[in-house]
């Protein structure tokens, strides 16, 4: 009986420690999966701000690239030309930001409405919405994030026609310069969006000569039609 009895609670035994292992395996797989899944998300997070500055740079570069190719169909003074190219990229960035700013800050409104409606429905203390607080987006942050990269883009075309006083090499010189940044820019976009980076980077080329061209070839006409 009493070697039974010993026997029985040596089997007990050995049920709980597998029992309790079971759990600790369970427990630190959970744990695994979510450390995995937070990486994910923060990778999504980043992927998602730095796609967004490759288009805003993007922009900054097609935008003053077509304004500085239209001012320099009728004036081939390149006083004018840089001018022309750093007024729009003052105005390009300081639109961006504030577009950027008065989007972001509706959505600040709407999250914390939200969370609001949500604190009262589970009745919760005001201390456990500090960690949803952190990660409110930040307006003024976008707003500067959004300038920056315009900025980025814009420089680029004014840089290249800066310091060259020949006009037919100043406007070679621009539309090279542009065409590398546009296959950067579009390579740069296809990697952090999961898209064929050949495809990705030629639709943004072409997409930025024919902006290009479009704004030379209007300004030239309006501008020889003596308007």
């Amino acid at each position: 009986m009493a070697s039974n009895q010993a026997s029985n609670n040596t089997q007990q035994e050995s049920k709980f420690t597998l029992s309790m292992n079971h759990d600790m395996e369970q427990q630190q797989i959970c744990l695994d999966h979510q450390q995995v899944e937070e990486k994910e998300f923060d990778y999504s997070k980043r992927s998602q701000w730095l796609r967004a500055a490759v288009l805003g740079a993007n922009d900054g570069l097609v935008s003053t690239a077509s304004l500085m190719m239209g001012i320099g169909a009728v004036k081939k003074d390149i006083k004018v030309m840089i001018l022309t190219g750093f007024a729009g990229l003052v105005a390009g960035a300081c639109s961006m930001a504030i577009g950027e700013f008065v989007s972001v800050y509706s959505q600040l409104d709407i999250e914390v409405a939200q969370m609001k409606r949500d604190n009262k429905r589970r009745n919760k203390i005001e201390g456990d919405n500090e960690d949803e607080k952190n990660v409110l987006p930040n307006p003024a942050q976008a707003a500067a994030a959004s300038a920056l990269a315009f900025s980025v883009g814009a420089i680029v075309p004014l840089l290249a026609a800066s310091f060259i006083r020949d006009y037919k090499v100043r406007i070679g010189a621009v539309v090279a310069a542009v065409t590398i940044a546009l296959m950067v820019f579009g390579w740069l976009g296809a990697v952090l969006g999961k898209a064929p980076a050949i495809k990705s980077s030629a639709r943004v080329l072409f997409g930025g000569w024919l902006a290009m061209a479009i704004t030379y070839g209007l300004t030239k006409l309006i501008g020889s039609s003596g308007l």
